[in-house]
């Protein structure tokens, strides 16, 4: 009875993981959709009328480059702090979902950093206790 009950137990994780890696697989691509929408706004905005508005025979050509480097500079901005947020959320879910739940137990010892000056008075201790 309990074997069965732990086969549903495991039937319905796999079944629970499934929806969740699908679901992070779909947010990755709407990111993605989004990422490609606000290219084509951007472009839309500036760097399309700009072709259409601009004076050829007066400067045009000129103020077409302080354009483009305007639109550079929005379209990266914004996509790489979409991208830095997307690789954020991406680990932090790994961590957090796939991490936590099938390998992290709490067992253990407390971490201790590294240090000089503990190392020096454990050995003052040892040396008091082996002095007696």
């Amino acid at each position: 009875s309990s074997g069965i009950n732990a086969e549903y137990g495991y039937t319905i994780e796999f079944c629970l993981g499934v929806i969740s890696n699908t679901a992070s697989y779909l947010r990755l691509w709407a990111l993605s959709l989004a990422h490609s929408e606000l290219s084509e706004v951007l472009w839309d905005m500036t760097l399309y009328y700009a072709f259409y508005w601009l004076d050829w025979d007066e400067g045009g050509c000129i103020l077409l480059v302080f354009i483009f480097v305007a639109w550079a500079a929005l379209t990266v901005s914004i996509l790489l702090c979409m991208e830095g947020l997307s690789a954020f959320l991406h680990a932090l879910r790994l961590h957090w979902v796939e991490f936590q739940n099938k390998f992290y137990d709490g067992n253990g010892y407390k971490f201790l950093p590294f240090s000089f000056a503990l190392i020096l008075e454990n050995m003052e201790n040892l040396e008091e206790i082996s002095a007696i």
